[in-house]
């Protein structure tokens, strides 16, 4: 984001906010097989998209065990681990997806409480 030198501050943070709204959002989910834990997962990261960036996302779940590859590709070292693609910066969020305050920090959805 470039801004010019005459432009007021709060104009350039407002922009940047509706730039971050109009988002779209690349993510990756990777799982290990279909136990409990990844199908909670995958429940809980569609169910915060929908509920925050209904239209605005793109999610891919990758089975590790269809697609071990990938892993070492990927550098995947525990399963579930969310890959936030896009918008930049990159992000990684390893580990329980169900804490949706967790899960929107780390998608740049709300700010890190103090």
């Amino acid at each position: 984001m470039s801004t010019s030198k005459n432009e007021d501050p709060k104009a350039g943070i407002e922009r940047a906010l509706a730039e971050r709204e109009n988002a779209r959002y690349v993510l990756r989910l990777y799982i290990a097989g279909l136990t409990p834990r990844s199908v909670s997962a995958i429940a809980s990261v569609k169910k915060t998209c929908e509920e925050h960036l209904q239209g605005r996302y793109e999610l891919e779940v990758v089975n590790l065990y269809d697609n071990p590859t990938l892993a070492k590709g990927e550098q995947i070292i525990a399963a579930p681990t969310l890959i936030k693609e896009l918008p930049l910066p990159l992000r990684r969020l390893i580990g329980d997806m169900a804490n949706e305050k967790k899960l929107l920090v780390g998608l740049d959805l709300r700010e890190k409480d103090e």
